[in-house]
């Protein structure tokens, strides 16, 4: 008796792994075909406020973000580097109504050598992409993005914290590259949704100390307003 429900327990389980596995992830969208699509593209600031502005959203909107085949794990859009080589793969062939992106924090974290991303805290050591390499990969990004004929919104780059290190990353340098970024954007007429000032005033409620993170009740801030800055695009797409 014992060994019978052992091997009842043991199929029990793998019939449920399986099922498991077969079950998509929370990253995974089942979009409905009457409903705009939207685009999510940044780093882990903006995984952290995905699955909050799909919530924001729902009913109005299919909200994607690239992760994995399975959809179990978000991808982490990286720099202006790793940018440009996966623009392509990460637009795919879906008909876009809105893309809302981001880079910067990566591009300016310091590393141990020009362009790679293994990660350093040493001041002398350079960024992953200093402003004007920046610079030259955002145009070649928005460039690519202005053909998918989507309403585009350049999300600005969050605050660094004093004091944030793993890897360094230095207070001033967010306004640099956002200054570069936003002068791309208007050569472009690209909406920006300046979270770099909406988080300044108020970054000791909202990031995590001496950390670029946000807390949760930061993320959730954060959702709303990109919330709010797509659904004007799709009203004024939609001529509302």
């Amino acid at each position: 008796m014992p060994r019978v429900f052992t091997a009842l327990c043991f199929a029990l389980l793998v019939t449920t792994s399986l099922f498991a596995a077969d079950k998509p992830g929370k990253w995974a969208e089942t979009p409905d075909p009457n409903l705009p699509n939207v685009l999510i593209l940044g780093d882990s600031i903006s995984i952290g406020y995905t699955l909050q502005v799909r919530d924001l959203l729902k009913g109005k909107a299919n909200v994607f973000r690239p992760h994995t085949a399975d959809g179990k794990k978000p991808e982490n859009c990286s720099g202006t580097t790793k940018g440009v080589e996966s623009i392509d793969r990460w637009i795919g062939d879906r008909k876009w109504d809105v893309i809302h992106f981001n880079w910067g924090l990566h591009d300016l974290k310091h590393v141990t050598e020009p362009g790679g991303n293994s990660v350093s805290n040493k001041p002398s050591d350079p960024v992953q992409a200093t402003v004007d390499q920046y610079a030259a990969n955002l145009e070649k990004i928005v460039e690519r993005l202005n053909k998918t004929g989507a309403k585009l919104i350049f999300a600005t780059t969050t605050p660094v914290v004093p004091g944030t290190t793993g890897p360094l990353r230095e207070p001033n340098s967010p306004p640099k590259y956002n200054a570069a970024a936003i002068k791309i954007m208007k050569e472009n007429s690209v909406t920006v949704n300046d979270l770099f000032a909406f988080c300044d005033p108020q970054v000791e409620k909202l990031q995590r100390p001496k950390n670029v993170h946000f807390t949760d009740a930061g993320s959730q801030a954060l959702a709303e307003q990109v919330a709010q800055a797509i659904q004007s695009a799709l009203k004024s797409d939609s001529g509302n």
